[in-house]
């Protein structure tokens, strides 16, 4: 093998890593953001856990994260709007990252 195929063999390898990552973190946020909705529609323990879970599953039905935003805008009603919605998956998204770096080291 040559230092070229190396190099490549490990930019590949650091792509999908960060791939890997980047995803485990978004649904982190999902599942961080489905928890605090939970929490203002008045669910606690499992109740909110698996509602974190839909909010999760919510994200595979387009690409972008606005399917997740739609859904939480209507469960939540009056409680939240889109704009404080993206605002808190934003905070949540370094919450997400935070943990999975503390959880790597």
């Amino acid at each position: 093998m040559t230092t070229f195929d190396d190099r490549e063999n490990a930019f590949e390898k650091k792509f999908a890593h960060d791939e890997e990552m980047t995803f485990k973190a978004v649904a982190r946020r999902n599942k961080l953001t489905g928890l605090w909705a939970a929490g203002l529609l008045g669910k606690t323990g499992e109740e909110a856990d698996e509602y974190a879970k839909s909010v999760v599953l919510a994200d595979f039905e387009e690409a972008g994260h606005e399917d997740v935003v739609r859904k939480l805008v209507a469960d939540l009603g009056g409680r939240s709007d889109a704009d404080a919605i993206r605002a808190k998956m934003e905070e949540m998204l370094l919450v997400a990252k935070q943990q999975l770096l503390e959880e790597a080291s």
